[in-house]
């Protein structure tokens, strides 16, 4: 509980912050490109025309063999203590979900201040208004939707299958909902579409607003800004800063080597997991990486045989 309420302050002290500030443009919660560049400083690389950090896709693909402890490790080496949520049912359960996160947050409906937010959308050319349509526009491949709907189960569902064959057509990755789906059966049928969801209920939406796209929002309770790298697999989904996404996967690709040497050697009966590894260990290591030379991977030669750290 003490965790979800320290991240509920920080992203309240965002959206508070550039409110006061006059951030604010079609809809309560919106950010503006200028926004999520200033929120996203630490990422020094190429971005979306919204202002979200662009990972590259190679970065993506190489994420998708990354497991959640080791992912986890690296983000709280770094200081991200609140960056996994579990707690999820699923969809296609077999496929990983990788993507950058594009946001949308909805509250329970207050009719005045909904017809604000609608008249907000009105006056600045958004023609999607509080329709949760907005967020189709903003996607692209790779991209996963993100979609706080305060963990909403009967009438707190945000797509259908129809829907999420849209969504699916133009980002070919999967969705995240703290809230409710219906239609398992025709997620089943798409080719590739991971589901984190927290419900099931065969009810469409109802008494919900939109309030904000491509904000910070929080689900359940881990903070995630748009432009976040999205890993999704067995029963957690991680949400790491696009800054830390390249180190997140070297410090996998090199871990996941070391530990296949381990275990090798763990079933001969030598013990070299919680030993201090001396000249002996680490030479012999040294000769088991270039006999699998051919199965790492460019960046793995180079760390592990050339720089040869470890």
């Amino acid at each position: 509980m003490k965790r979800v309420c320290e991240a509920r302050l920080i992203i309240c002290g965002l959206l508070a912050s550039l409110v006061s500030a006059g951030a604010v443009e079609a809809q309560v919660g919106s950010f503006s490109k200028e926004d999520l560049i200033e929120l996203t400083a630490s990422w020094k690389g190429e971005r979306f025309p919204d202002g979200r950090p662009k990972v590259p896709d190679e970065i993506l693909e190489r994420m998708k063999e990354v497991t959640l402890n080791e992912a986890v490790s690296v983000l709280l080496e770094k200081g991200y203590k609140y960056q996994f949520d579990g707690s999820w049912i699923r969809i296609n359960p077999d496929k990983v979900l990788v993507g950058r996160a594009v946001t949308v947050q909805f509250m329970p409906l207050r009719p005045d201040m909904n017809q604000g937010n609608a008249a907000l959308a009105k006056k600045n050319g958004d023609k999607y208004g509080t329709n949760k349509s907005n967020l189709f526009p903003l996607l692209s491949k790779y991209d996963v939707p993100v979609v706080d709907m305060f963990g909403k189960g009967e009438k707190g569902t945000y797509v259908g299958d129809n829907f999420a064959s849209q969504i699916f057509s133009k980002t070919g990755t999967g969705i995240v909902v703290d809230g409710n789906i219906i239609d398992i059966e025709g997620y089943r049928q798409l080719p590739y579409f991971p589901v984190f969801a927290r419900q099931w209920h065969p009810t469409h939406s109802a008494d919900v607003m939109v309030v904000g796209t491509n904000a910070p929002i929080m689900i359940g309770g881990a903070p995630v800004v748009p432009g976040d790298v999205i890993l999704g697999r067995d029963q957690g989904v991680v949400f790491i800063p696009a800054h830390l996404a390249q180190a997140v996967v070297e410090d996998s690709e090199v871990t996941r080597v070391k530990d296949e040497f381990t275990k090798e050697n763990m079933l001969k009966g030598k013990n070299y997991y919680t030993v201090k590894w001396d000249e002996n260990i680490r030479q012999e290591y040294l000769k088991w990486l270039k006999a699998h030379e051919k199965e790492l991977t460019p960046f793995q030669r180079q760390k592990l045989l050339v720089e040869q750290a470890f």
